[in-house]
């Protein structure tokens, strides 16, 4: 059964229909340039970054230091690997895959 978020909407459903269709970084670039602004698409590779370093046990400190987030940020991220839909460790292991 396909998961299904508690998010949901049939416009939520089309942008990740477009995502899914870009085919290189490249164009990854010019879809969020022109969809996100340049703090949104920060704030998201940030997030991403504070899981990769929980995942590698990083210290809060450490991720602080590294990153600039804040610790409010590091504990909602800490909070959704934990208890989330397993969106990070998904994307991790296919990008572990990647590397191999």
């Amino acid at each position: 059964m396909p998961y299904r978020s508690k998010f949901a909407t049939k416009d939520i459903e089309k942008l990740f229909e477009t995502i899914i269709q870009l085919d290189t970084v490249g164009e990854c670039y010019r879809f969020f340039e022109d969809v996100c602004t340049i703090n949104e698409v920060q704030d998201m590779a940030q997030r991403l970054k504070v899981a990769h370093m929980l995942q590698e046990k990083h210290s809060y400190q450490d991720i602080v230091n590294e990153t600039k987030a804040s610790t409010a940020t590091i504990s909602r991220v800490a909070k959704s690997l934990t208890y989330g839909a397993e969106g990070y460790h998904l994307v991790f292991k296919k990008m572990e895959k990647l590397k191999k």
